[in-house]
């Protein structure tokens, strides 16, 4: 005789409680601290630049409400696309160069073969505590072919040597500025991503034969990839912000220098000089998003294949 199979129990649904009042409260009592900040520093003031990006103040009229024409205005201006294409070249000139230097010392940091490694790290770091508009001043005198060292030791020496503020030098020298600041910092960020490695891998690593520029290029470069990454979108979006470099030597060479040299110039000289509040405004929302971009491209093209 064919027995029967047992009927499966009945399924029990499952009742989805809510947490209780006070449980949701106190999670967002530990978010507060970064919300507020973040809403008011963050998102109140780009909200704010959309909107009066979207507006235009004219002689009859007043303020009037003109949609997206500041950013058609803007987007057609030959100056503005002159400031993105040497921003564009300053990236190209400085952001391989600063990772390059501070992947070269930070590893060079990490492979405890440096004779006074404190003395080195901290001679790199050091120019990092020295605010932009000191740095762009101290360089700037250094600079001058007139007046500055390379002055002098054209004097000195008699001899002919290029200007550093010539129009055709004035990115390299402005990305030479940036250089001397912010190696330091990003070889730091690398050198804490390298040691926090697992030395029993460069162990097995070892045994098995491999050399110095295998264990460099099979385990540490690999093991920092998320780290170069990082470092190079924050220079990426610190490029994109150039102001106080060009700013302040615009005043040695103004024939060189124009107040559109880069976007942000060209934003400030729209808003404190032209009294186009509107028009700063929509270049600032368009370098955001183009940024934005830019960063976001970096990103997915850094890390794409990584585990």
């Amino acid at each position: 005789m064919k027995q029967r199979s047992a009927s499966p129990p009945p399924v029990t649904p499952v009742v989805l409680r809510r947490r209780p009042l006070r449980q949701r409260l106190t999670g967002w009592a530990f978010v507060l601290p970064f919300a507020v900040p973040f809403l008011l520093a963050v998102v109140a003031p780009i909200v704010y630049t959309a909107g009066l990006s979207l507006f235009q103040e004219r002689l009859i009229g007043g303020v009037t409400f003109v949609g997206l024409d500041n950013y058609g205005e803007q987007l057609s201006d030959p100056r503005f696309w002159d400031g993105v294409a040497r921003v564009g070249l300053f990236l190209l000139i400085q952001v391989p160069l600063m990772m390059g230097f501070a992947l070269g010392a930070a590893l060079a940091l990490d492979s405890a073969r440096l004779y006074a490694p404190a003395i080195f790290r901290l001679g790199i770091f050091l120019p990092y505590a020295v605010p932009g508009v000191v740095a762009s001043l101290l360089w700037g005198y250094i600079y001058g072919a007139q007046f500055g060292l390379v002055g002098d030791l054209k004097e000195l020496f008699d001899i002919a040597l290029p200007d550093p503020l010539s129009s055709t030098l004035i990115l390299p020298s402005i990305s030479n500025i940036g250089l001397w600041l912010y190696v330091g910092y990003n070889m730091l960020v690398l050198y804490a991503a390298l040691q926090s490695i697992p030395s029993e891998l460069f162990e097995a690593a070892r045994i098995d034969g491999a050399g110095t520029w295998h264990i460099i290029v099979g385990i540490k470069l690999p093991a920092i990839r998320a780290t170069l990454v990082f470092t190079t979108i924050f220079s990426v979006i610190g490029g994109f912000q150039l102001f106080n470099e060009p700013n302040i030597l615009r005043a040695m060479v103004p024939n060189v220098i124009s107040t559109d040299f880069t976007p942000n110039m060209y934003a400030y000289t729209l808003s404190f000089a032209g009294q186009q509040y509107n028009s700063a405004a929509a270049v600032a929302m368009i370098m955001g998003v183009v940024t934005a971009v830019v960063a976001f491209t970096v990103q997915r093209r850094g890390m794409k294949g990584a585990v």
